[in-house]
């Protein structure tokens, strides 16, 4: 893909993500449906948000997250997937994720904050987890997660 296309395709994401505003939300969502993925040895209880509200919402306003927590967004097709921490209290870690569980990059992102964070090629999925998970682990870009989503 030449340069121009990727920053077309960017471009488009992004003036989606802006174009699209989070329903008016005064307190965090309830609790989704939680599924297991492994990352290695660990096992990550991971809510799964499907729909565009979920996701619009995700983890805003929510002032606590268990060690082995996190929110997988989950999409029907591959896209450029951005996000942004606006009304985000807790600083998170962002895995862009391949149809077979491998981390395409990752990306930290601060509170309350509206720097956009972009996957570097098309995804299904974003696993968000708290910052310095990964990191912590010694997990980066290339390490594949397991579970039902991926097919393994």
């Amino acid at each position: 893909m030449t340069l121009i296309k990727t920053t077309a395709l960017l471009t488009a994401a992004l003036l989606a993500l802006v174009a699209t505003p989070a329903p008016a939300q005064d307190g965090p969502q309830p609790r989704l449906p939680v599924i297991e993925l492994t990352a290695g040895m660990y096992r990550i209880q991971a809510e799964v948000a499907l729909t565009e509200t979920q996701q619009q919402i995700g983890m805003m306003f929510r002032r606590t997250m268990g060690e082995n927590e996190g929110m997988l967004f989950a999409n029907e097709e591959p896209g450029l997937r951005c996000f942004w921490m606006h009304n985000t209290l807790i600083p998170l870690t962002a895995a862009f994720i391949a149809d077979d569980g491998t981390i395409v990059n990752l990306a930290d992102m601060a509170p309350r904050t509206d720097t956009t964070h972009c996957s570097i090629k098309p995804v299904r999925f974003v696993l968000e987890m708290r910052q310095g998970w990964f990191a912590k682990r010694g997990m980066k870009a290339g390490l594949q997660l397991r579970g039902r989503p991926f097919g393994n």
